[in-house]
């Protein structure tokens, strides 16, 4: 089975599966046809973390998040005259790391060639794909941007000047050339699979492509602090970079285990807010959840989130156990009231004090969010900063090997084309801060703290689902509603279109930082009792629609018969399951 965010991710994945390949290699397949057919969403120049379970294996944690260069110092930004890492330009970009990832993926989990997990993406670039209405959309936010300041991005996305048509059939020949010329290294190499993997490897890291991202840094293009900058990435950066494998975060609720990525990603804060629910009455009535069971996981998110603001980052100190941990979950669960709350309360984990960005404590960027767009996508600004979305997959074979993955990053709008390539790189770095001494502060050598979080959950000890959503900082509030209403009986399909929400409480990991305590936001179908019940708690309640939040999907495997199940998301009618 597989799920995903676009119809022609899963049907790759799937002709893959049927073709006698696993999980793996479906995956990656789905993954390199996402980075063309959502192109707003996720790039080759993007990243990707990946939560899997080999079959009769443990779960396991692949980072594809490339790390900031080595001239990405606090002291070069703040000299430029920035107090924030601007979102989208060329300072904004970590190391590529999607393409690392993936094939590090393929060569020790797969059993197909680059060739055959490739050949389909190949394809759609060189011969054409339908550009889905949403990113004609995003392309008509920064067609002014394109054509003032980003000439190249304006050659590809509008060619001959003129927007793209939604539905239309859309090519991108010259990203097609940069993956044949990556598999022509790869064949150069000879006939073993391996060897042909790290020759690809070699060739983006190493060669071609890293000497054309050198060379486009040094330019400097406008980005959305209003002016122009050159990048600090290198192609040294590149070749001092490779995707690795860790431990994934397991956390036990009575039978079911949650699987994370660690506190280098939000993904723990799923954890923290299942602890902190832990021993109330979550219910849901005809497929709903009711006011109180909303206006309590809102609660318990901006506790987990506040924490996350406080003490999440890419370095070793993150007192993650006892964050997860029932004990500590026991005292700040008392902070959960009858009332929504209008505070930021990070806790005090071991006794430590919390430090939050000057960025936050003087409460700078306090301002309303907008609503996300007609399917839970981002917010996108006419300067190319987008406050973040990204796609998913998910995929379960016959062996019971199952993977999750969310890649996102290098957004068409993030920054400017490099022509030679057909792909512009990322704009991650945006999540750093650049005050000193903060779990999440800028430096060379370090992975930002990331909103992309995959999912998975195991039942007594065995891989049972895989999920997750696009959605940046939405994505375990979202998630975090799919799990509730599946626990509650709700299967995996109704569990997806269940109505979700999520605040606004906490500050944004996307430029300019903004968020607006008290904020609300909440699918109409929850009902108008529901709403209400919530503005009357001093909830900031807004109506977001009736299909609008998330893009949840999932697959599941039973271990007593090995039945497969898989839903995907109805919203913006893209996702799709498949199976046999």
């Amino acid at each position: 089975m597989v799920a995903s965010t676009h119809w022609l991710a899963s049907a790759a994945a799937m002709a893959v599966l049927e073709d006698g390949g696993n999980a793996f290699d479906g995956a990656v397949a789905a993954g390199f046809v996402l980075q063309l057919v959502e192109p707003h969403l996720n790039g080759p120049g993007g990243e990707v973390p990946v939560v899997f379970t080999p079959a009769n294996g443990n779960p396991r944690v692949l980072s594809g998040q490339g790390v900031a260069p080595a001239g990405a110092t606090i002291d070069h930004y703040t000299g430029l005259g920035l107090e924030l890492v601007p979102g989208s330009g060329l300072l904004a970009a970590t190391v590529p790391g999607a393409w690392d990832g993936w094939l590090t993926l393929l060569r020790d989990y797969g059993t197909k060639s680059l060739r055959e997990v490739l050949d389909r993406a190949i394809g759609y670039a060189r011969d054409g794909f339908p550009l889905i209405e949403r990113a004609v959309h995003t392309i008509s936010l920064v067609q002014d941007l394109f054509r003032d300041h980003w000439p190249s991005s304006a050659e590809q996305w509008m060619p001959g000047g003129v927007l793209p048509a939604p539905g239309g059939r859309f090519r991108n020949p010259k990203l097609a050339d940069t993956w044949e010329r990556l598999l022509a290294a790869a064949e150069a190499a000879g006939s073993d699979r391996e060897a042909q993997i790290e020759a690809a490897r070699r060739a983006w890291s190493q060669g071609f492509v890293a000497e054309q991202v050198d060379e486009f840094c040094r330019t400097a293009f406008r980005d959305d602090s209003g002016r122009d900058h050159a990048g600090v990435l290198t192609g040294a950066d590149l070749a001092g970079w490779e995707a690795s494998y860790e431990d994934a975060l397991i956390v036990d609720f009575d039978e079911w285990s949650l699987v994370k990525a660690g506190a280098w990603t939000q993904g723990p804060v799923l954890a923290q807010q299942l602890r902190l629910l832990e021993g109330y009455d979550l219910s849901y009535v005809d497929g709903k959840p009711t006011a109180e069971t909303i206006h309590l996981a809102v609660e318990a998110a901006k506790l987990a989130f506040a924490d996350r603001e406080a003490w999440y980052g890419d370095v070793p100190d993150v007192p993650l156990e006892t964050l997860v941990s029932r004990a500590y979950a026991d005292e700040r669960r008392k902070l959960i009231s009858d009332t929504a709350s209008l505070e930021l309360r990070p806790g005090s984990p071991n006794g430590r004090e919390p430090l939050l960005p000057q960025h936050i404590r003087r409460g700078a960027a306090n301002v309303p969010h907008e609503v996300a767009g007609a399917i839970g996508e981002p917010t996108v600004e006419r300067t190319g900063a987008t406050r973040g979305d990204t796609v998913h997959v998910d995929v379960v074979d016959r062996w019971g090997n199952m993977v999750s993955a969310t890649p996102s990053g290098g957004w068409l709008q993030s920054s400017p084309t490099i022509p030679s390539l057909g792909f512009c790189l990322g704009s991650r770095a945006q999540m750093f801060w650049l005050d000193e001494d903060l779990p999440n502060s800028l430096a060379p050598g370090k992975r930002p703290r990331i909103t992309l979080s995959p999912s998975m959950a195991l039942r007594n000890g065995e891989a049972a689902l895989a999920f997750g959503t696009p959605g940046g900082d939405q994505q375990d509030q979202w998630q975090l509603g799919f799990w509730l209403a599946h626990r509650a009986g709700l299967n995996l399909q109704q569990a997806i279109d269940s109505p979700m929400w999520h605040s606004n409480a906490f500050p944004s990991s996307f430029y300019p930082r903004a968020w607006t305590p008290g904020e609300l936001v909440i699918e109409s179908r929850a009902g108008v009792d529901v709403l209400a019940a919530l503005r009357e708690r001093g909830h900031q309640v807004v109506d977001a629609g009736e299909w609008t939040l998330g893009r949840m999907s999932a697959v599941a495997r039973d271990s007593a018969d090995g039945l497969l199940r898989a839903a995907a998301n109805a919203r913006g009618a893209q996702g799709y399951a498949a199976g046999r």
